[in-house]
C-alpha cells in the first residue's frame, strides 16, 4: 500500500488594524537602509553648518530609534523622544544589544526642551507632518529651539507637494532582515489639499522565518506643506531659527536646493541665533 505524501499545516495569517507604530520591528525594516545615507549626511552638516563642536544631539519623534543607535555608535551623547511605548522599549533593547547608551524620553515634541541644550538636532521622513495645524508645527519649533544651544543646528526632512500632485498615490516596497520579509503598500486614501490634510493607509504582510503572516492596517492623517508654505512656516520663526541650508532626500551636502516648487523632498538646515 502505498502512503499519500504528508502536507504540513501551514500556520493562520494574523491580521490587525492597528497602529504600525506599534510594529518597531517593521517600521523599522522600512527605513534602516536609509541610516548610513542620513548618518553621513548629518556627519557633514554639523561640521558645515553648525558653530563649534556637535557632541551632544536630540531627535524627537525618535521612533524605533535606527538614527539614536546609529549616532550612540558615532559617539554622541543621543536624546531620543518619542510618544509610544513600544517604540521606546524597542529602542532600549536595541541598544542594550548593541552596549550602546542614549536617554530616552516618553514625551510631546512640541513641548519638550532639552536640558541642558543640545549642540544639534534631526527629525526626517515627514515625522513633523504629524503635527496637524499650525500651532503646533510652530510650538515644535520654538521647542527645538529652546532646546539648541546658540549656533547649534536642527536637520528637518518632510515631503512638500507640488501644485499638480497626484492625490491617488500609492508606493509599494519590499524588506528583509533576521529571516523575516515584508512587503508594504503605501496609499493614499483621503486628500484635502485646502484643508491642508492627507490620510495615508499603510497596509503590511510580514512573513516570519518559521512561516507565520502577520498582516497589519493602520491609517494616520499628515498635514500637507506645499514648498512656498513650508518656507513661509519656517520663516515665522526666523527670530530663533536661520534657513542656513537647504537639500533634499539625495542628502549631498555640496548639492544646495533652491526653494521653488521643485522643491518636494526638502531638507532644511536651521541655525539656531
Amino acid at each position: 500500500m502505498t502512503k499519500s505524501p504528508s502536507t504540513k499545516p501551514r500556520k493562520p495569517a494574523s491580521t490587525a488594524t492597528i497602529d504600525w507604530y506599534d510594529r518597531p520591528q517593521y517600521f523599522d525594516m522600512v527605513f534602516r537602509d536609509e541610516t548610513a545615507t542620513e548618518m553621513a549626511f548629518f556627519d557633514e552638516a554639523y561640521q558645515r553648518y553648525a558653530t563649534g563642536t556637535v557632541s551632544r544631539v536630540y531627535e524627537p519623534g525618535c521612533g524605533s530609534g535606527r538614527l539614536v543607535a546609529a549616532s550612540a555608535a558615532r559617539g554622541y551623547d543621543v536624546i531620543g523622544l518619542d510618544n509610544n511605548d513600544a517604540m521606546l522599549a524597542y529602542l532600549q533593547r536595541r541598544l542594550q544589544r548593541r552596549k550602546l547608551s542614549a536617554e530616552l524620553i516618553n514625551g510631546d515634541m512640541t513641548s519638550h526642551v532639552c536640558s541642558p541644550p543640545v549642540d544639534a538636532a534631526f527629525c526626517t521622513f515627514n515625522t513633523f507632518r504629524h503635527m496637524m495645524d499650525e500651532d503646533a508645527a510652530v510650538a515644535h519649533l520654538r521647542a527645538v529651539a529652546a532646546s539648541l544651544r546658540t549656533g547649534g543646528i536642527y536637520v528637518l526632512g518632510f515631503h512638500c507637494i507640488p501644485m499638480d500632485a497626484d492625490p491617488d498615490c500609492i508606493e509599494r516596497w519590499k524588506a528583509s532582515h533576521g529571516g523575516t520579509n515584508i512587503s508594504v503598500t503605501l496609499k493614499v486614501v483621503d486628500f484635502q489639499r485646502r484643508k491642508r490634510r492627507e490620510t495615508l493607509r499603510v497596509s503590511i504582510k510580514a512573513t516570519r522565518k518559521n512561516g507565520t503572516v502577520e498582516r497589519v492596517r493602520s491609517e494616520f492623517p499628515l498635514r500637507l506643506y506645499t514648498p512656498k508654505q513650508a518656507v513661509t512656516m519656517l520663516k515665522s520663526v526666523r527670530d530663533e531659527l536661520e534657513i542656513v541650508g537647504v537639500h533634499d532626500f539625495d542628502y549631498e551636502i555640496e548639492h544646495q536646493r533652491e526653494m521653488d516648487n521643485d522643491l518636494t523632498d526638502a531638507v532644511f538646515v536651521l541655525r539656531k541665533q
